[in-house]
């Protein structure tokens, strides 16, 4: 892993999305919203979809993919049509809408669109970074980095583990850019939270609208999600349009996974991925409409709903979600890249306390 080479590349790829967002900041807020915004803001999209291409480290390409392929495209083509956090009225300082726009940050605040069909983009109760128990979670991620090299002996368990990395460590990197939003817009910059702890969940509907990856589950429910119910609610009725805008929401995630995927293993895609998430779309629709049947006449209690729903996400995780990744080693790859920085890193601290 040529680390230096590999780094001037991520600063060029960010550096260049930084002046394409300045462009979006200046130009086609001038341009009357709609397709013809839309049609100036297309070719920083598909700028966008290219950036990731020359990065070829598992947790580099993945954060960017993250950042600029999905939550900057989607919410420049909210912008196009006057919604999601870059529309805000009054609006947004440039650096305000740099950070909301290439980062995994939204303002935490209550902010109202311009059209009546955009919804609100709402401020999560979701609790803020804690420091105490961001550090916890570090030292959970680091003895899971440590104890990776002997997965083959607790193989039953690697699964867990998957989650685990994934969790903590989209967590730890999501507050680590928090904190450098708010270190150059000053401490309080309130932003919201990215994580609700996921692991407490009780239910699919819990798990996906509350409390994992908040960031693209609002980025979803405005792209996707309330589109297809204002369309489709009058038409199919509101059970049945909810059910169907699940669905579609879930599928538009898992193409999005997807490409994730390709962009991280760069080989043939196999669909896992998506079938994961088409699976827990259509599972989340069918928890939906039989939550509306009962209507709070029968409910399970939460320590008989919590392991069901963590079992079922392990079991289907390990059936479609990761063994993509292991059989092109992608778990051992990001593994390596974190060992590397780190004995870079302690490497260069022993050096420079030898010199003094």
């Amino acid at each position: 892993m040529e680390t230096i080479e590999e780094l001037q590349a991520f600063i060029k790829v960010f550096v260049c999305a930084i002046f394409s967002m300045s462009y979006c900041y200046l130009i086609p807020l001038q341009i009357s919203n709609g397709i013809p915004r839309l049609l100036s803001i297309l070719p920083i999209i598909a700028t966008f979809f290219i950036l990731p291409l020359p990065l070829s480290t598992a947790n580099l390409t993945f954060f960017t993919f993250f950042c600029l392929v999905w939550l900057s495209n989607f919410k420049l083509l909210l912008l196009s049509f006057n919604c999601g956090p870059l529309a805000s009225k009054p609006r947004l300082p440039f650096l305000v809408f740099l950070s909301t726009a290439l980062l995994p940050t939204n303002p935490k605040k209550f902010i109202k669109m311009s059209r009546p069909d955009c919804g609100k983009v709402d401020a999560t109760k979701a609790p803020s970074h804690k420091p105490i128990v961001l550090a916890f979670k570090a030292v959970i991620l680091a003895m899971i980095i440590s104890s990776y090299q002997y997965k083959d002996n607790f193989y039953h368990r690697v699964v867990i583990l998957y989650f685990l990395y994934m969790y903590l460590g989209m967590e730890l990197s999501f507050a680590m850019a928090a904190l450098f939003v708010k270190f150059y817009l000053g401490f309080n910059f309130e932003i919201e939270p990215q994580f609700n702890e996921p692991h407490l969940a009780t239910s699919l509907q819990d798990f996906w609208g509350r409390r994992w990856n908040l960031m693209s589950s609002s980025i979803l429910r405005h792209t996707v999600y309330n589109p297809i119910r204002n369309k489709w609610d009058p038409i199919l009725g509101q059970l049945k349009g909810q059910m169907f805008g699940i669905l579609v929401t879930f599928f538009v995630s898992g193409i999005m996974h997807e490409l994730i995927f390709l962009y991280t293993t760069r080989v043939q895609p196999t669909w896992e991925v998506t079938c994961f998430f088409v699976l827990h779309g259509a599972c989340t629709a069918i928890e939906v409409a039989v939550k509306k049947a009962v209507k709070g006449r029968f409910q399970l209690h939460r320590g008989v709903t919590w392991p069901i729903t963590m079992a079922f996400m392990v079991v289907t995780g390990g059936w479609l979600l990761f063994p993509q990744l292991i059989r092109n080693r992608v778990d051992v790859k990001a593994i390596q890249e974190i060992l590397f920085l780190v004995n870079f890193a302690r490497s260069k601290w022993e050096r420079n306390e030898t010199n003094s």
